[in-house]
């Protein structure tokens, strides 16, 4: 039997960058796994990371290198991408530009960094035939079309090896740009041009290193020298326009900290090198760039130069700061460059001119409204898989697609996935969940137990990932998005409370959390009851009795509810004396002290496992999250039950215990898929209001292997 529900689900219509009446947004519209392009065995390592799309808009090509291959997807209905194949390339595909229906991929066949070589062929996509194929005598990175057609441009690196010499340039051979042109829809070989680029970057001059091109409407192609932190612009006929360094920025409130476990934006970086990786012209004058870093540098954010090497605007740390609000900061890479802008892309939608940026480590994309090149307006921040490295735009249908190039498979992540974007009137489906506003920046991540209270507002705990920076946030719901309104540290004898792992939260009606702790003995982390007051100050500790840890196993208590004076945890997965299947719902009454427990029946995994997360109590039913640790089209149980409360009479610890009766109440995964994502595997936070409103929330696992995203979202209100 399925409960009604007496409202229905309602996911967060948001706009947390710019406010939205109406207006035209991005919003994701689906998501392609790459490995649904394989006909029979799937590669263990495959990914998506440079894409383009044809002529017409209706088919989109991307790079895999791992697997050697392009793929193809039909986006003929944008909503639905349905698998055209791959091509084997015979080597490793670096990237990819569409003129008309035929790829021009660069392909990099390098026996070694000191003997680089590579190619650039033509694929006729109607047959997926190669018909032309350009020896490079070189490492090919990156190319770039021209508007017209007429030409592609290649930009060959030939990398350094990062366990050379400290991994330092120069190291030999230079790299350079190539261009050829492009006749009848394939190459023509023997037009191969080549631009030097040596002498130019005061930082190894010798060995230019070019990453990303572009090329404006003029023919005038854009190169970005990574490593030698420098910016060159070169005509058609290979001859040089202009060059200039990249130059520095001062970066203020950022986390430069390797502690990885705190966020704290209270840094700085003075004269930190650009070292640009991604370039876009905005027009015949002005281009973009993204500032990765690579060697000695990173600004995490973008900058505008005019062509004659004009500094026009620079975001300084805006771009990271905006990220840190909707919970991606990507704190394990603190001490090396933040959220790492790197992709780029450009388009001009319905008029408004608009740069895309790639924060391949927060796996979010940005969108400027770059109507004033002197003046870009954050407008947007998107969901996207994990690490996204290329994009393209596609102005005629409203699209935008990226290439998500990490594939989590090894890690139990996420696989690459190509996602796409649709440009339409109404408001942002994303962010869900914001910290903008706050008289302080405040970074979040890896939610995990939720409750609500009378008045409204829900607080949420964050679990051990931010282990030196524990906290209970508090959340207005009823905003769009959803906001953090306070950040309450957890604390021991005034320090950051350590050794904890926050699962589950609930107000005990006088003004203070009881907060679930899920222990990890080899860790040294206990299983425990964590009383503390408004403050977040822990005032008592209760562990758990010898009946219980002598059958205790890493995955412990997942949530926690009262019920009267009795608080209920339920424990994640089977313990050593469990039946197969079967849970413990664990009591523990604060008046007499007395442990009890009853069996909760689990549904058994199709595949990895399947256990428990938060529970919140409502009328006369307590409501479970059930959910498997799977992701995307692997994702089978992402649910919530309620079971009555007149069966939860606990029986003593080593006794046998009763089993509770379960009654679904909804399967998450259609509100898990209806922002055009993959289905999430940590359905861990449920609240129910006062109302019976009930809200539930995913942990992003602190943007580790993860694409940082956070559902935040409400499913109306459960039956009592």
């Amino acid at each position: 039997m399925i409960r009604h529900l007496l409202l229905t689900s309602t996911l967060l219509a948001t706009a947390a960058i710019a406010p939205a009446h109406a207006d035209m947004n991005f919003n994701r519209v689906a998501s392609f796994p790459v490995t649904a392009n394989f006909d029979g065995a799937v590669p263990d390592e495959t990914s998506a990371e440079i894409i383009d799309a044809t002529a017409d808009g209706m088919t989109l090509v991307y790079t895999d290198s791992p697997a050697g291959v392009i793929g193809v997807i039909d986006i003929t209905d944008p909503t639905a991408p349905a698998p055209k194949g791959t091509l084997a390339v015979d080597g490793e595909p670096t990237a990819v530009s569409v003129i008309g229906n035929t790829a021009f991929v660069g392909v990099n066949t390098s026996e070694s960094y000191t003997a680089p070589s590579g190619f650039v062929k033509a694929v006729n996509l109607a047959d997926m035939s190669i018909t032309a194929s350009c020896d490079l005598g070189g490492q090919p990175d990156s190319t770039a079309r021209a508007k017209d057609g007429s030409f592609i441009a290649i930009a060959i690196e030939n990398e350094r090896d990062e366990d050379l010499g400290d991994g330092r340039v120069p190291q030999m051979p230079a790299g350079d740009l190539v261009m050829i042109d492009v006749v009848e829809g394939t190459l023509e070989c023997a037009t191969m041009r080549r631009a030097s680029l040596t002498g130019l970057a005061d930082v190894a001059g010798e060995d230019p290193e070019p990453e990303f091109v572009d090329i404006n409407d003029l023919g005038e192609v854009v190169v970005t020298l990574q490593e030698n932190n420098h910016i060159a612009v070169v005509a058609r006929d290979g001859s040089l326009v202009s060059h200039f360094s990249a130059g520095a920025v001062d970066l203020e409130g950022i986390d430069t900290k390797d502690e990885r476990a705190a966020l704290t934006f209270d840094q700085r970086q003075p004269g930190r090198l650009r070292e640009p990786d991604g370039v876009q012209w905005i027009d015949n004058d002005h281009f973009a760039i993204a500032n990765e870093g690579d060697m000695d540098g990173g600004a995490r954010g973008m900058t505008i130069f005019n062509k004659d090497g004009t500094l026009v605007w620079e975001s300084g740390a805006s771009l990271e700061h905006a990220i840190v609000q909707i919970g991606h900061y990507p704190d394990k890479r603190s001490d090396s460059k933040g959220a790492e802008p790197e992709g780029m892309e450009f388009g001009t939608f319905d008029g408004t001119p608009y740069v895309f940026v790639m924060a391949e480590r927060a796996s979010v994309v940005a969108v400027y409204d770059v109507t004033d090149p002197t003046a870009p307006v954050l407008k947007q921040l998107l969901p996207s898989g994990i690490s996204p490295e290329g994009a393209v735009a596609i102005p005629a249908r409203g699209l935008l697609a990226t290439a998500n190039e990490f594939d989590g498979l090894e890690d139990g992540a996420a696989r690459a996935h190509v996602m796409v974007y649709q440009y339409a009137e109404g408001p942002a489906s994303y962010p869900h969940l914001t910290s903008e506003g706050m008289d302080e920046l405040t970074g979040w991540g890896a939610i995990s137990g939720m409750v609500a209270d009378d008045a409204g507002m829900i607080y949420a705990v964050s679990d051990s990932f931010y282990g030196y920076q524990p906290r209970i946030f508090k959340i207005d719901p009823a905003s769009t998005p959803a906001r953090i309104v306070e950040a309450i540290d957890v604390t021991r004898n005034g320090m950051p409370a350590q050794k904890l792992d926050m699962e589950g939260i609930v107000l005990d009606g006088d003004g203070n959390f009881w907060v679930a702790s899920e222990g990890r003995t080899g860790r040294v982390i206990p299983h425990a009851l964590y009383k503390m007051n408004a403050k977040g100050e822990i005032k008592e500790e209760i562990g758990l009795p010898p009946e219980l840890m002598a059958v205790e196993k890493r995955f412990g208590f997942e949530g926690i509810t009262l019920v009267g004076d009795t608080l209920w945890m339920p424990v994640q997965r089977e313990w050593e004396d469990d039946p197969k299947d079967h849970v413990k719902l664990v009591s523990y009454n604060l008046e007499t002290e007395d442990w009890g427990a009853v069996l909760y029946p689990k549904a058994a995994p199709e595949k990895g496992w399947v256990g428990l997360s938060d529970m919140s109590v409502h009328g006369d039913h307590v409501y479970i999250v059930e959910r498997d640790n799977q992701h995307a089209g692997d994702a089978v149980t992402k649910k919530v039950y309620s079971v009555p409360l007149s069966e939860m009479v606990p029986a003593a610890l080593g006794s046998d215990l009763p089993v509770v009766s379960k009654t679904l109440v909804r399967d998450l995964i259609p509100d898990l898929t209806s922002t055009g994502g993959y289905v999430l595997d940590k359905v861990e936070g449920l609240a129910i209001m006062s109302d019976g409103t009930a809200w539930i929330s995913t942990d992003n696992d602190g943007v580790d292997d993860h694409s940082g995203e956070t559902m935040f979202f409400s499913i109306g209100a459960v039956a009592k």
